[in-house]
């Protein structure tokens, strides 16, 4: 273990307590299995957006449910556009069907749906996807871009909207939410702002036919009671999510201004960490990202040039962030020492 395990944007705050409590209930039960149709999750997911249960599929993560899709519609020589350097679990279930991968770049540090766009009209693809905000760097589009999107994709060509991050960003970051609209299938999840990635629970909203069409393919026991428990309790209490996006955000101020201390500028993000751009190259990244490691700070980057510039730091705790603030500087100028060696 780490001493500071801000790398896996997953949300230190943890689970509500109410979730923990339903979660430690259900446990007596873990000799059944849990209910293949998640009915009470799908209707309180329901309920929450006010559409029809019909429009929710609940599944094994964002993840599971990208990897149902991408099976549900893709073959050999299919073709997907996505960013170069964005989330890689959906490229890995694209090629592990024998889709067609092609990636078009990110424009200021940022998923850019013009781009996407117009390799969709050159290529028309199956599937685009868009991350909103983006993994790894935390920027994002507004809802009012991505309708405009939606606009001008070609027709047939599906729009992967993940939205893991959502909770975190700003209000006009969302896209208005039509389910009636087969163009577009948003993906949501219990493991980011409710604190429950262990628990691997994630939500598909989406017009009928297409929520429809994951029952062909899908576990229909992939959920375990306990999940179910826990997923059902955190949408249900709301003040928790509240409290704990505002400590996402405080800690996110509190990583800029470590960056700022130490010279460094942070990318703004709508998601639980924050992007701190290591002012040089992949390479100098590389060897920050070392130089951390070995002070016992987990942290990543990104992999796509020029992103990789980039370190990515999780909001962490007050104790998380108090060691990163006390062993960057000496992090940060052995890196310098190291690279200067090295060119």
């Amino acid at each position: 273990p780490f001493k500071a395990r801000v790398g896996a944007n997953e949300n230190v705050f943890g689970p509500s307590p109410k979730a923990i409590e339903a979660m430690q209930k259900t446990v007596s039960e873990g000799w059944q299995y849990g209910d293949p149709e998640n009915h009470d999750l799908r209707h309180a997911i329901a309920d929450f957006y006010h559409i029809k249960p019909s429009n929710v599929m609940v599944g094994e993560g964002i993840d599971g449910l990208l990897g149902y899709l991408v099976r549900m519609v893709i073959e050999p020589g299919k073709k997907v556009v996505t960013s170069l350097g964005a989330y890689p679990t959906f490229n890995y279930h694209v090629v592990g069907y024998g889709g067609d991968l092609i990636t078009v770049p990110y424009v200021n540090d940022r998923e850019d749906p013009q781009s996407l766009v117009e390799m969709a009209h050159k290529v028309k693809p199956t599937l685009v996807y868009l991350a909103n905000p983006d993994n790894p760097m935390g920027t994002w589009s507004s809802g009012q871009e991505i309708a405009a999107m939606l606009d001008e994709l070609p027709k047939g060509t599906l729009l992967v909207l993940d939205e893991a991050y959502i909770e975190f960003a700003p209000s006009e970051a969302a896209l208005t939410l039509n389910v009636d609209d087969p163009r577009v299938v948003r993906f949501r999840t219990f493991s980011k702002a409710y604190g429950m990635a262990g628990m691997r629970v994630g939500y598909a909203l989406g017009e009928e036919r297409v929520i429809s069409a994951f029952n062909r393919v899908r576990n229909h026991f992939g959920m375990c009671r306990v999940s179910q428990a826990g997923a059902l309790t955190s949408l249900n209490d709301q003040e928790n999510l509240v409290q704990v996006v505002k400590m996402v955000e405080d800690a996110r101020d509190r990583i800029t201004d470590i960056a700022m201390s130490n010279g460094l500028h942070s990318l703004p993000s709508g998601a639980n960490f924050v992007a701190i751009d290591a002012g040089r190259d992949g390479d100098f990244a590389r060897i920050l990202l070392s130089e951390l490691v070995n002070r016992d700070i987990f942290v990543r980057m990104p992999l796509a040039v020029p992103q990789d510039r980039c370190i990515r730091v999780s909001a962490g705790t007050k104790t998380d962030l108090d060691y990163l603030e006390e062993v960057f500087p000496r992090a940060l100028e052995t890196s310098n020492q190291i690279y200067s060696e090295k060119n």
